[in-house]
């Protein structure tokens, strides 16, 4: 005969159970940890009710898991209406307390990067927000759970499967085709607002070997910009030349057409996965060097960093290594006397490919200067590095996970948050986001003073 408790439950159940408020107040308090960047309202909403909806879950899971092991053997036992309460109360107030000291630190973050404070309305859309958030996934949860249960574990399993194969086969191939037609589409864009450099120092020109239809969007950016006309600009994009080792040549002509080797200073400058090269970085460089300074940059990709790092990382690699050769052969074809000083910048994904490229031409390389280095993929050696303290690229890796970060080489831009095992590695990857949405100077931002930094040989 079961000696399961029957006894009205009413009161105890208007309360949830104490693990579940326990387990929610933990997820939503690691939610309003300290980030490294100021969050706005819709984010830290979508975060907070994330994280809730993920602990009311495991929670759920757990509560079955034990039921069906205590099965009807052993006796249900009653609950506990009090340890319930005072779990809610004790959850409610450990919140309140967090979200106080996350406005304090939010502001705190703002008034270092000079952006205005958050005030009593951001965080009003922080509770409505995650609120609706978090009853939005549990409905959506509720109906995936309850068509899972009429389906049955075999049926599941059968279409899991059918969609997983279906997915892998199909969709992910037409999915990067279509993703890889749009980036190279939105290379081949043109921007009627930037102008068709005239000076002949810079690529794209009436004068210059590579076309300005062939410079590709971000390579116009590069030529276009900057206000010194002593300095050489060159770039060379993907329609260029169809392999790597050709384009990396036709840089090398073009770096010499432009008179690029006749200044003391050549900056070989590695985009990122886009294209994209600082303007920050190239103006700062030649500030530094008053104009006697020529950089060169050779594109790789079309597709953003993310997705270069994910799928084809090795094409920065080997286009840093081809234009750094080539460039470094015909420096050394110069008589001594008159061979440039040869410098390497690269940001972001840049770094990755310049330090790599770096490896294997040391003795040739005057300086070297990697802004932003994504954490543990770049051989940093004697090279000059600024990398905000702010930037979660610098911090995020595994490691994050159970170990603090390597803050030796950062400069601290904004307060630095206490480490916390698992959650700051969540913290961090949120924070990747919008770490281009920070002003210059902070975040995945970097300002002239990157330029500047190079060091003298």
């Amino acid at each position: 005969m079961s000696t399961r408790n029957t006894a009205p439950q009413g009161t105890a159940q208007s309360v949830p159970r104490t693990a579940t408020s326990i387990l929610v107040s933990a997820a939503v308090i690691a939610s309003l940890v300290p980030s490294l960047l100021p969050r706005s309202s819709l984010m830290q909403a979508i975060v907070t009710g994330v994280f809730a909806t993920a602990a009311l879950g495991f929670a759920a899971l757990a509560h079955r898991i034990v039921a069906g092991v205590r099965g009807t053997a052993f006796p249900t036992p009653a609950p506990h209406p009090v340890a319930r309460r005072i779990a809610a109360a004790a959850g409610v107030t450990a919140i309140l307390a967090a979200a106080v000291g996350d406005a304090r630190w939010q502001n705190d973050l703002r008034e270092a990067m000079d952006v205005p404070n958050a005030g009593a309305l951001h965080w009003i859309g922080v509770l409505c927000g995650s609120v609706s958030v978090c009853s939005i996934l549990v409905v959506l949860g509720l109906g995936i759970s309850r068509g899972i249960g009429r389906l049955g574990p075999a049926r599941t399993l059968a279409m899991v499967t059918a969609c997983t194969v279906v997915g892998y086969l199909f969709v992910v191939p037409a999915a990067l085709s279509t993703l890889s037609r749009s980036f190279a589409v939105s290379d081949a864009l043109m921007d009627t607002s930037l102008a068709i450099p005239v000076s002949p120092a810079k690529s794209g020109s009436a004068a210059s070997t590579v076309s300005w239809d062939l410079l590709g969007r971000e390579g116009r950016k590069f030529v276009a910009g900057g206000t010194n006309n002593a300095s050489v600009r060159t770039y060379v994009g993907l329609g260029a030349a169809p392999t790597v080792s050709e384009r990396a040549a036709a840089a090398v002509d073009e770096l010499n057409r432009a008179g690029g080797f006749a200044k003391s200073h050549i900056v070989v400058a590695v985009p990122t996965g886009s294209g994209w090269v600082d303007e920050n970085a190239v103006s700062g460089a030649e500030v530094r060097f008053g104009g006697d300074v020529a950089t060169v940059a050779l594109q790789y990709s079309a597709a953003p960093s993310w997705a270069t790092f994910l799928f084809a990382k090795s094409e920065a690699n080997d286009s840093a290594a081809a234009l750094l050769e080539a460039v470094s052969l015909e420096i050394d074809s110069l008589p001594e006397a008159s061979r440039p000083s040869l410098y390497v910048y690269g940001q972001s994904l840049g770094s990755i490919g310049g330090s790599s490229a770096v490896a294997n031409y040391s003795d040739d390389v005057c300086g070297t200067l990697w802004a932003g280095p994504p954490a543990k993929n770049v051989i940093l050696g004697d090279a000059v590095v600024l990398a905000n303290s702010s930037d979660p690229v610098v911090r995020w890796s595994s490691d994050l996970l159970m170990s603090p970060p390597d803050l030796d080489a950062v400069r601290v831009d904004a307060p630095l948050p206490q480490w916390i095992p698992v959650v700051s590695y969540l913290q961090t990857t949120i924070d990747m986001v919008s770490a281009l949405a920070a002003p210059d100077g902070h975040g995945h931002r970097y300002g002239r003073d990157q330029g500047m930094l190079l060091p003298p040989c």
